[in-house]
């Protein structure tokens, strides 16, 4: 292990013990103070970069509590190492992101009670509500003569946009304003529509076939959010979509057309140890495609919520017990079946959307984080599932088919050991091959590589270097239409001075020869191909 990597494991240890021990002496003298400028811009800086992993109150998820009362254990000092270098636990080093001084006065910030979020009403919700375009002028055909069910629909992160690029030409088409970091996106049952939701709660809607393709609506549904979803099923497609608030804590669903908000619900509640819980925050939403409902994921309570749409004015929803601290999940190849990480319980969690009741429970590594995760058939144990993990360099495969092979389903089928930890693990029935990332691991080399899984050898059969540009890494991974390509983001942090560094390297699914890189890209992050995501190849 190199130097900066034994540091950075150091300081997760000292951190973990310091916060778990209450160590006095590493109590600070005196109050911490920061002007009125400095704490405002720590603010910002913490709700973009830290509120994710930490919570906006402080209270912890996958990162730890960090509330004054163990903040101040650790010391200004160590504080700032820790921001700095990154933790192998998961967290990454935020030297090439913030200034020296940006890093003191948020290592400060951290230290004094955390302000008040406000609220939001469903009247404020419908004042920011915007129509650029009115359904009715809508175009009845596509505008342009792109094959746009092989759109690549792009998270431009820091810049706020989003990219829409051609994986027939390799070409930019187009690249719209949307909310901040986007998280991710979802799409209309057919695709042309595609909806997405920003960390700062701004939802939009974007129209493919228009030339170029343009954003049609919006509205804000959170000051924080993370997650969007559409109704797909009967007499239901397409008419409302849901986004789940991180701040306030609740989902909101809308009219799927206009985009207007029609109903809010509280997340807030009793979590599975039984302790109220006023920061619940929904962490996924997803469509399930054989009922009309959707999954939302509540992230500190431990629940997976399945909320009936069939009747807005009597919502029916089944709170299904599971694990903390839920993140992100996806299906099994029946779309029956829903997988979802438990990942600071180490664990997979199984849900049954048909019968709207949990089924398993499968402990996998620690911190799963499978992200859109992927389903393969392998040789021995049949039909699998596979997560990479945010706390070591692994990844889990688990049988998902309990009708044509009961004696595997849910049970580890197989584990692969990688050089460190990542977030995305993907696939494609058409490729020999599963991809990871290495994301999380503090090394460049590492973090900037992909490893390369043989599903038929179980073996790693190479590590790809996908960037070597400084401060760069290399982060999920999408196959195009018909699966002869796997693309990668090539993310370069530091700064707005950075962005358009950003590419995306594109390989040969069978041969993993490089093939193109796009490039002019601000902050490329999660990839989304239109074909791939509608038909659920994963």
């Amino acid at each position: 292990m190199k130097k900066s990597a034994i540091s950075a494991a150091t300081l997760s240890l000292a951190f973990a013990g310091a916060l778990m021990a209450g160590t006095s002496s590493l109590a600070l003298a005196e109050e911490p103070k920061l002007s009125k400028e400095a704490f405002e811009h720590s603010k910002k800086l913490y709700f973009q970069r830290c509120a994710g992993c930490h919570g906006v109150l402080r209270k912890g998820a996958t990162g730890k509590n960090l509330e004054p009362e163990n903040t101040k254990k650790l010391g200004q000092e160590r504080l700032e190492k820790i921001i700095a270098i990154g933790t192998e636990g998961g967290m990454n080093n935020f030297d090439d992101l913030f200034t020296p001084e940006e890093i003191r006065d948020l290592s400060t910030y951290i230290q004094l009670p955390a302000p008040p979020p406000a609220e939001m009403s469903l009247a404020e919700m419908k004042e920011r509500w915007k129509v650029f375009v009115e359904p009715k002028d809508y175009p009845d055909k596509p505008m342009h003569s792109r094959n746009w069910e092989n759109f690549f629909m792009v998270i431009l992160r820091d810049a706020g946009k989003v990219g829409i690029i051609d994986g027939d030409k390799k070409e930019v088409v187009a690249k719209v304003d949307t909310g901040y970091a986007v998280h991710v996106m979802k799409e209309s049952s057919d695709g042309r529509f595609w909806f997405t939701q920003g960390r700062d709660g701004r939802m939009t809607k974007i129209d493919l076939w228009m030339d170029p393709p343009q954003v049609v609506a919006e509205t804000q549904v959170a000051s924080d959010a993370r997650d969007v979803a559409v109704s797909h099923f009967g007499e239901w497609k397409d008419k409302y979509v849901i986004g789940g608030g991180y701040w306030p804590p609740h989902f909101v669903i809308l009219d799927a057309e206009t985009m207007e908000p029609l109903k809010v619900v509280s997340t807030r509640g009793v979590d599975v140890d039984g302790n109220y819980v006023n920061e619940a925050r929904v962490a996924a939403v997803y469509n399930t495609p054989n009922a009309p409902t959707w999954v939302v994921a509540v992230k500190e309570l431990g629940q997976m919520w399945q909320v009936d749409y069939s009747d807005l004015d009597n919502l029916r929803i089944e709170q299904i017990n599971t694990n903390r601290f839920l993140h992100d999940g996806f299906f099994d190849p029946t779309q029956r079946y829903f997988q979802i990480a438990a990942n600071a319980s180490n664990r997979m969690e199984i849900m049954d959307t048909e019968t709207r009741k949990g089924v398993a429970s499968i402990e996998t590594g620690k911190k799963p984080h499978p992200g859109p995760g992927a389903n393969w058939v392998d040789k021995e144990c049949g039909p699998i599932a596979g997560t990479t993990h945010l706390g070591e360099g692994k990844v889990t495969m688990w049988g998902n088919d309990p009708k044509g092979h009961p004696d595997n389903a849910w049970k580890i089928c197989y584990t692969v050991e990688t050089d460190g930890p990542g977030l995305f693990i993907r696939t494609h029935p058409e490729s020999p091959y599963v991809i990871v990332d290495q994301t999380k691991h503090p090394e460049p080399e590492v973090q900037q590589s992909i490893q390369v899984i043989s599903k038929e050898t179980r073996e790693i059969v190479k590590t790809i270097r996908v960037t070597e540009q400084e401060k760069a890494l290399a982060v999920h991974t999408e196959f195009n239409q018909d699966g002869s390509e796997f693309w990668v983001s090539v993310w370069v942090r530091g700064g707005k001075k950075n962005w358009e560094k950003g590419e995306i390297v594109v390989y040969d699914s069978k041969t993993l020869e490089e093939k193109a890189r796009i490039k002019g890209l601000e902050t490329p992050t999660g990839k989304f191909n239109v074909y791939n995501r509608v038909h659920h190849k994963t």
